[in-house]
Formats: C-alpha cells, sequence, structure tokens
C-alpha cells in the first residue's frame, strides 16, 4: 500500500512540472516482475524490456518476421542452421557484440528450468563456427525457430560474467541477480533509473545500430493500477500514454481535445485454468473437485460468456471457442463452436451426479492489473458460478506476486491471458501450458495438466514440417484439452491504447510498446 501511495504521489508531483519535450509518461495497470530478459516468460514484462533488448529476430510493424541482430540464415540440414551476425553493434555500455554474447545468450535461456526453456527446448546446441556466424543444432527438425528465437534477448557474456549473472533471476522461484534491476541490451533505449513500484526511466540509445529515426527521446514508465487514476492522469496531462485504456471510460477520452484513442484486436485470449491434479489440496474439501472432468464441465457451462463480453467488456470482444486467435499459426476453424452451452440447471445437476449437489467452495485467483476489467471478469463469474452453488472464494492480487502463486501450483481456479507471441504459433501454448511439465516444457502449465497421449501430439506436432499435417496435429492436441475441459476460453482481450497528442504510438496486436516505431505528429 505504502508504495501504491508513492507512486500515486509521484504522478500528482508530475502535475507541476512539464515534460521535457519528447518525453513519453508511460502509465501501465501492473509492474514488470523482473528487468532480466529471460527471467519471466511475460508478455507484459516483454512490452517494456523489448525497448531495451533483442534478439537476432523482431516483428515489423505487421507483425512480420525480420533480421534484428542477426542480418540472415541458413538452413544447413533441417537440424542445423547458421545465423549471419550483425556486425558494428554495440551493448549500451559501449562494448561491441560479437558472435561469443550470442552463443552466451541463447545457451543461459536455454538452461534447464530457465523460465525460456521451453521456448528453447529443441536447441541441442549453440557454438560459434566462424568470425561471425552463429550455428544452432537442433534436436530434430522443428518448423518454428525462427519464431522463438523473436523472444529470446541477447546479452553481453562479459557484463554477465562481471555481474555473476549466467543464470537467469527467475522471480516466480525467488530469484533475484544484478540483472534483476539492471540491464545492458543493444537496443534503441537504455534503462537510467529503476525504482519498482514508483518509476523506470528509458533514454533513447544514440548508438543503436538500426539508424531508424526515433523521435522519443525519453521514456517514463510509472505503474498505475487504478484505472481512475490512470485515466485522470492523462486527461490531467500527467501522463501521456496509458495502458490498457479503462473500457467504461472510453467514450469519455474518444470525446476529449487533444486525445487519440488506437483500437485495435489484440491476440491475446483471456481463459480460465482449473488446476486438475487429484494431489492438489484445496481448502475445506476432502479431495480436488477440479480433478473430475464433470465438475469442470459444470464450471464451464455456469459461465456465460456472451454476458461478459456485453458487460463487463462493453461489446468490445465476443466469445471465443478456442485458444488461439485465427491469426495464429495452427488455428483452426474447425474448433470455432461453443464447447457447451450456458445451462446453470444442466451444471446442478452434473455436479450432483459427480457427488457435489450441494456444491463446494472453491479458491480463485484473479490478478487487479495487467488485464483489461480482469478483476471485475472475475466477480461476474464468481457471482454465476453461486448460481450453480459453487462458492468461489474471490483472492485479488497485483499481477508479480498472482503469477508466482499459480506458477508454483498454489491457485484452484486463476485467470490467464496468451497471445503466443513471439511465435505467433499455436505451439507455444500447447508447449508451454498444457505440456507435462519437465526441464524444457510446460513451464506455465499450472493447471498440472499431464496427459502422454497429448503429449506425444505436441512432440509429433514440434518435428512435422509438413504444414498441413502440422496444422492437424495442433488440431488433435487442441481438440484434447476442449474435450477434457481444462480451460474456459473467454474472449479476445480488445486493445485500446488511448494517449495525448502529438504522440502516436502503434497498437501491436501482440501487447508491446515500440516506442522507437512512435511518431510525433
Amino acid at each position: 500500500m505504502i508504495r501504491r501511495l508513492a507512486a500515486a504521489a509521484l504522478l500528482l508531483a508530475a502535475a507541476a512540472l512539464p515534460a521535457p519535450a519528447q518525453t513519453v509518461r508511460w502509465g501501465n495497470n501492473g509492474e514488470v516482475s523482473t528487468m532480466d530478459p529471460h527471467g519471466a516468460f511475460s508478455t507484459a514484462n516483454a512490452a517494456l524490456l523489448g525497448n531495451i533488448y533483442e534478439g537476432l529476430v523482431r516483428h515489423d510493424r505487421e507483425l512480420r518476421f525480420e533480421p534484428a541482430l542477426a542480418t540472415g540464415w541458413e538452413v544447413l540440414a533441417p537440424d542445423h542452421w547458421r545465423f549471419a551476425i550483425r556486425q558494428g553493434v554495440r551493448f549500451h555500455d559501449g562494448s561491441p557484440m560479437t558472435p561469443a554474447d550470442v552463443v552466451a545468450s541463447l545457451r543461459r535461456a536455454s538452461l534447464p528450468n530457465s523460465p525460456y526453456a521451453s521456448v528453447t527446448h529443441m536447441i541441442q546446441s549453440v557454438e560459434q563456427s566462424g568470425d561471425w556466424t552463429v550455428d544452432i543444432r537442433l534436436r530434430g527438425p522443428y518448423p518454428v525457430l525462427i519464431n522463438d528465437l523473436a523472444g529470446i534477448s541477447i546479452l553481453s557474456e562479459a557484463w554477465m560474467q562481471r555481474h555473476d549473472a549466467l543464470q537467469p533471476a527467475d522471480p516466480a522461484r525467488g530469484r533475484t541477480a544484478y540483472t534483476s534491476m539492471n540491464t545492458n541490451g543493444t537496443g534503441p533505449y537504455r534503462l537510467v533509473s529503476r525504482e519498482p513500484d514508483a518509476q523506470t526511466v528509458l533514454e533513447r540509445f544514440d548508438g543503436w545500430w538500426d539508424r531508424s529515426p526515433v523521435p522519443v527521446q525519453r521514456v517514463v514508465f510509472t505503474p498505475v493500477a487504478n484505472d481512475a487514476t490512470r485515466v485522470a492522469g492523462l486527461l490531467g496531462g500527467q501522463l501521456d500514454v496509458i495502458t490498457p485504456t479503462p473500457l467504461q471510460d472510453l467514450d469519455r477520452l474518444r470525446a476529449a481535445n487533444g486525445l487519440r484513442v488506437v483500437e485495435a484486436q489484440d491476440l491475446r485470449v483471456m481463459f480460465l485454468v482449473f488446476n486438475v491434479a487429484a494431489d492438489h489440496p484445496v481448502e475445506g474439501q476432502p479431495r480436488n473437485p477440479l480433478a473430475d472432468e464433470r465438475v469442470r464441465q459444470a464450471l464451464s457451462m455456469g459461465v456465460d460468456v456472451g454476458a461478459v463480453t456485453q458487460s463487463v467488456m462493453r461489446g468490445l470482444t465476443q466469445p471465443i471457442h478456442t485458444l488461439i486467435a485465427p491469426e495464429i499459426g495452427g488455428y483452426d476453424a474447425a474448433l470455432a463452436t461453443p464447447r457447451v452451452a450456458h445451462d446453470t440447471a444442466a451444471a446442478r445437476r452434473l455436479l450432483a451426479e459427480a457427488g457435489y449437489p450441494d456444491g463446494f467452495g472453491i479458491g480463485f485467483d484473479c490478478p487487479n492489473d495487467r488485464f483489461v476489467n480482469g478483476e471485475r471478469v472475475c466477480r461476474a463469474i464468481a457471482s454465476m458460478w453461486a448460481r450453480i452453488g459453487v462458492r468461489a472464494n474471490l483472492n485479488v492480487m497485483r499481477y508479480p506476486p498472482y503469477m508466482a502463486r499459480f506458477l508454483n501450483h498454489q491457485s484452484d481456479i486463476f485467470l490467464l491471458g496468451w497471445a503466443n507471441t513471439p511465435q505467433l504459433d499455436g505451439f507455444s501454448i500447447l508447449n508451454n501450458v498444457f505440456h507435462t511439465k519437465n526441464q524444457r516444457s510446460g513451464s506455465w502449465n499450472a493447471g498440472r495438466v499431464s496427459d502422454p497421449a497429448f503429449d506425444a501430439l505436441v512432440a509429433r506436432a514440434a518435428v512435422e514440417m509438413d504444414p498441413a499435417r502440422r496444422t492437424a496435429l495442433m488440431t488433435e492436441a487442441f481438440n484434447m484439452e476442449r474435450q477434457g475441459f481444462w480451460t474456459v476460453p473467454l474472449y479476445r482481450e480488445p486493445m485500446v491504447v488511448a494517449m495525448r497528442r502529438p504522440l502516436d504510438i502503434p497498437a501491436s496486436a501482440d501487447g508491446r510498446m515500440r516506442f522507437w516505431m512512435a511518431r510525433l505528429d
């Protein structure tokens, strides 16, 4: 509470001071969990850190893959790729980037139990093969290596060695290191100062290799969890851009002079996750009700997703019945039909059949930041479950402790959003969220799903090079999840970015804030 008050005080104090020219004051609804780019596989973290760090590959304005710290690549064999490393690149500390830095960074992200292990799971070895080339050998053919590399940041090996940071600092595991608070990337912005829960300041890096015009000189990131405070800061001139924009204030912001509202559809699909493990302890229950497929189906039937999208999300999105957006590789329209109809009476009958005629109590964790109207969504769903006799004990908290809680398998039911970025491929959610957790897969499998047949399908999809056969394998895997009621798909998150003119920042469907692409009209 003290830190939140301090952040609010900083915001109010900023009202008395005009922003320096070419400074963008960014109010976000949550804090990033770490400044270590390998410390958390998180779109929310990448929205900020993507301005500091870069990978071998990046996305352009249309989210197409293009060279970044690699100038090109060739496939020497289905399991052997060679990358030409860009010359003349410097880290923010002034040291030159070399192929050795690429090797060290990819090895770091590939370490067992790294948050990025399920992204790098197919990488067998990384070696420097020439003065300016790096070879990646895979565990087999793998069609989406480029997709994965778009999200793996490159750090300085010497800098990591100097600060004892050759392993990722994962806050969900309670790990901290120099990289938790400090950065040294190659991107268009460098870190100037960091005060968690208060203010993080980035400044344009004039030594950036890209040489593209970067009109925004300085970015001041401030976590402002309260929607009303964030909107007031934008309307009052203390903030220049807010994310996300509260939907209940959208009409007011559209009508305000001097503001620009950019609307898009996020790739992120929101869904509820059930902890299905039989040995998962549920307070007040002799066994885990969620281990029973009938209970999960009843809970799915108890949610009126259409009412959620119309009332809570104000009609700015529609119910979705799959876990990936149509733009994502592996999407199959055959699965875009309702899993079950909303039916309170049928849900009650199913609960009685499962041995819960009087319902039961269950924990329901939800963040009050990070997702658009996330807390309101959870409260609406908890009310719907009450009608079928399920007493959802809502536990609302900020996202960093929330993420640590569900990743440590402490949550019964929780709200999750998955955009399949940067891969833009459905393999991301299959391998990260539903594959049995091991050293290289299932890093986000907080629902503790474990199905050997499902894992076998994912393993086959990983190495299938034929696009049609690969999509068929992923469709079969998604259908297994669908039939098992491991989740409740809800909707694609609406993306609305409100900003003060003359600022014009593209609203990227992957949720990242690319300040180097901004314009000052």
